[in-house]
């Protein structure tokens, strides 16, 4: 399966998902379409959405619901981002300007507002109170994963353990509502159900994990974003974490220097050091481990193309470069 065939199975599907987002985009203030239409046309991977109609399918589940969850998912996962940018005061994202370098921090934020409303409109359309009861609560623990990850900015003390509860919320737990829901509105037996929202936790590990990672490997161009962006806002993501506590004396003083008082002026100094420690292939064998433990969890799942690809995107979300 090539990296983009997993995108293949589901196409017809991605079609109709696309004219939902749009028709749900419609605002009576032009400057919510504007910024709406922006930020959705950036693009992205699509990740989240496509995670609902693969598990969806997986299970014999298709139609016109299965594609309005994926819509709601894109919807919440579109408000984090705008929120998100105007916390990290970013100004590129997926290769251009934020909405909030364009247009200013409080439309961005009132725009991301209105778009979590909207996904809520959309939830209760789907009228499915499991489906609710999932997205509600992962709406909840991102924006708690979100403000511990803000509460420990600067602070070289940070763990690994708070590391990955930070992660768990901000990153893998949509990734888990996402594979949750589509297991929830498919009315799949108890066993299916715990498999896939495992399933997605892991995967959203695994992805975060190796993000984490790209800030330190990857090629701005690629990747769409500015490299060393978690080092310049003070974030102890893992690779940092990891040569603060194995590397030597001199690296680690270097990192928790860095952490403490943020910028990137010691970019290159912190890559070699990161590298040197060893915490680069320690990240991606962590990476490589929360994948591998979400193929496992498929077990509970017929086999068909959808299963597959869904295999296929765990082996993907390791292997890319941006």
């Amino acid at each position: 399966m090539q990296p983009q065939a997993f995108y293949r199975v589901v196409a017809d599907d991605f079609t109709a998902v696309d004219g939902i987002i749009r028709a749900q985009l419609v605002s009576r203030v032009p400057l919510v379409e504007k910024i709406g239409d922006y930020i959705i046309s950036a693009g992205g991977k699509r990740l989240r959405p496509l995670l609902v109609l693969l598990s969806g399918k997986a299970l014999g589940l298709d139609g016109d619901k299965l594609r309005l969850l994926a819509a709601t998912i894109e919807f919440l996962h579109t408000a984090t981002l705008l929120h998100d940018d105007v916390v990290d005061m970013s100004d590129m994202r997926r290769g251009r300007s934020t909405a909030n370098a364009q247009w200013g921090n409080a439309p961005s934020v009132l725009v991301g507002d209105f778009l979590y409303s909207r996904s809520f409109e959309m939830m209760v359309e789907l009228g499915s109170m499991p489906v609710m009861k999932i997205l509600s609560k992962a709406t909840r623990v991102i924006a708690e994963g979100e403000v511990l990850q803000l509460s420990k900015i600067r602070d070289a003390s940070t763990t690994e353990e708070t590391y990955m509860e930070v992660i768990r919320g901000k990153t893998a737990m949509l990734f888990e509502a996402s594979t949750h829901s589509a297991a929830a509105l498919a009315n799949a037996n108890s066993a299916q159900t715990e498999a896939l929202r495992t399933f997605g936790d892991h995967l959203g590990v695994a992805f975060q994990l190796v993000d984490d990672l790209l800030d330190y490997r990857g090629d701005a161009t690629a990747l769409g974003k500015n490299v060393g962006d978690d080092l310049a806002e003070g974030k102890p993501t893992l690779p940092l974490i990891y040569t603060m506590r194995e590397g030597t004396p001199e690296q680690a003083a270097l990192v928790r220097q860095a952490i403490q008082k943020g910028g990137i002026e010691d970019l290159e100094s912190i890559r070699n050091a990161v590298e040197a420690a060893g915490a680069l292939d320690y990240t991606a064998q962590q990476a490589r481990n929360y994948a591998d433990r979400a193929i496992t969890c498929l077990d509970a799942l017929p086999t068909s193309e959808y299963r597959d690809a869904l295999i296929e995107l765990c082996r993907f979300a390791v292997a890319r470069t941006h």
